[in-house]
């Protein structure tokens, strides 16, 4: 396939700086996702394993746990702690778990597309990965889950008071989730990732705001018949090891999983960007498309602004979203 070529491609001048593998015995790095093996995700996974067993002759290997074998992403990380797993393929809200400010990029409302997400991450990277690091965890590259959309079932998603008598999906891993059905006036239905498809199946649940890919590859569409048009937030991830996993490696390794894990992770964000596009046509196809007209972007708009300002002093802190707000160039500012 033309994709696995350009990311060998990409990935091999990584391994000629790195240099050759040291003679030490073989090494294994267990990484953990919710990914399923043949999604866009995993399918850059498995070359980046593939490829770093190859060039390393087999010296280091990348073992990975897809499908939620190990869990929710709390559990992925709690098991990085207790040595259990030694990294993990995370969305932002698994990233919290390692340091709690790399969430506020998802602060819903933020950001009108991913140009302006870049700029914003590419600004607070290097704070995030201190934060991570002295919390005991690398970041070893980033990437992205998709643009996060409303989606329900039997009726259409306009104004934020519309999801006062719905049953909505609260992952309960995120901690800005009870906030945001504080806000508005309803209380989430928490559940799990994996559990969310056994809910939306048995009517547990009929409204989510996840990326199109997403709810595609994990089959949650198939229960749903509405999705809004505008996106409510955009949603990224990374892949995080364990720091003294990542130190305690010969330094040819180091240095090669560290430049391959970011070079994976630049490929990464360019797939799941076009194949969220063509799911969100997919869907569209197959779906009520809900278009709000002006006065209801306008509401959603002023809710957003209130959600991110009581997040700020919740979750956060008001010179952290306030920081973040005036990276995105946000219309609608909680520190106004």
């Amino acid at each position: 396939m033309v994709f696995r070529k350009t990311l060998a491609m990409i990935l091999a001048g990584a391994f000629i700086l790195a240099g050759s593998a040291t003679d030490a015995k073989a090494d294994e790095v267990t990484l953990a996702t919710l990914a399923p093996k043949k999604s866009a995700w995993g399918k850059v996974f498995s070359v980046w394993a593939k490829a770093v067993k190859k060039k390393t002759k087999g010296k280091l290997k990348i073992k990975w746990y897809y499908n939620g074998a190990q869990g929710d992403e709390s559990a992925v990380v709690s098991k990085m702690r207790s040595g259990q797993l030694d990294g993990g393929a995370v969305t932002s809200v698994g990233m919290s778990k390692a340091y709690k400010n790399i969430l506020v990029l998802q602060s819903p409302g933020l950001f009108k597309d991913w140009a302006t997400l870049d700029k914003a991450r590419n600004a607070m990277k290097s704070d995030f990965q201190s934060g991570a690091n002295a919390n005991g965890f690398h970041i070893l590259g980033w990437g992205d889950v998709g643009v996060a959309r409303t989606m329900s079932k039997g009726k259409a998603i306009r104004s934020p008071g519309d999801l006062k008598n719905m049953k909505v999906y609260r992952w309960t891993a995120d901690p800005v989730g009870p906030v945001i059905g504080s806000v508005i006036g309803y209380t989430g239905v928490p559940k799990s990732v994996p559990g969310l498809l056994p809910a939306l199946s048995s009517g547990q649940v009929n409204v989510i705001t996840v990326p199109c890919l997403a709810a595609v590859n994990l089959q949650w569409h198939s229960h749903l018949d509405h999705i809004n048009d505008a996106a409510t937030g955009y949603a990224i991830g990374g892949m995080l090891i364990k720091k003294d996993r990542l130190d305690n490696l010969p330094a040819d390794m180091r240095k090669l999983l560290k430049k391959t894990g970011k070079k994976a992770g630049k490929m990464l964000t360019k797939r799941i960007r076009k194949e969220d596009k063509k799911a969100f046509k997919l869907l569209k196809k197959r779906m009520t498309v809900v278009k709000l007209n002006p006065s209801e972007k306008a509401r959603w708009k002023s809710v957003f602004k209130k959600i991110r300002g009581r997040v700020g002093q919740q979750v956060f802190t008001p010179a952290l979203m306030c920081k973040v707000e005036k990276l995105a160039g946000a219309s609608k500012s909680s520190c106004n």
